[in-house]
This record gives C-alpha cells, sequence and structure tokens, in this order.
C-alpha cells in the first residue's frame, strides 16, 4: 500500500465515523482505557468535561456553578468550550468525577 500525502487523506473523506467519534463520552474513554489494561497513569492526563462531570452527577448547570461557587455564566462557558480550562479547574474537576463528596464537604465545611 502506498503512503497517502495528507491531501490524499483529505481528498478521500478518510475513514472516520465523525458521527461516532462526536457521540463518544468521556465515561467511554475512561471505560475503553480500562478495558485495554491501560495503566490509570496513563490516562492521568485525561481530564473529564464539566459537562460529563455534571451529567454524572445528575446536576443542572446552576446546581454545580452553586456548589462550585462560581458564577453560572463561568459554568457554561466552560461547558461551551468558549473558555480554556486552567490546569487548577482540570484538577477540580478529577476531584468532582472521582469523590464529589469531599468536593461537597470542602465546599459546606
Amino acid at each position: 500500500m502506498a503512503k497517502m500525502t495528507l491531501a490524499d487523506i483529505r481528498r478521500s473523506g478518510g475513514r472516520v465515523d465523525r458521527k461516532q467519534l462526536a457521540a463518544t463520552t468521556d465515561e467511554d474513554i475512561f471505560r475503553q482505557a480500562k478495558e485495554d489494561g491501560t495503566d490509570e497513569k496513563q490516562v492521568s492526563g485525561v481530564y473529564p468535561t464539566p459537562a460529563t462531570v455534571r451529567r454524572a452527577l445528575g446536576m443542572t448547570q446552576k446546581d454545580i456553578a452553586d456548589l462550585m461557587g462560581i458564577p453560572l455564566a463561568t459554568w457554561q462557558n466552560w461547558e461551551q468550550g468558549r473558555v480554556a480550562l486552567d490546569p487548577a479547574i482540570r484538577t477540580l474537576l478529577k476531584i468532582l468525577w472521582k469523590d464529589p463528596e469531599a468536593v461537597r464537604r470542602a465546599v459546606t465545611a
């Protein structure tokens, strides 16, 4: 098989099912990594998105913004990708994802 250039790939349309790719959730990624035997340390750079965390907790945008003590618009901007997440927010998302009760205890103390 001859090597394809980027231009060749673009012309062919590629073989990626874009609908399936867009439908892949963070839960899917973590589950697949675990099924593949990927070491947790290798996945540690991956963080759940704000929307994924919120849905997993069964909260509205307003509820989770109130929990975190931030304006609703800030959370909405994070979910919509209008504002990049800094490392501290990515870490907080990981904590919310893995132990939401710890966050609840900390913010209500």
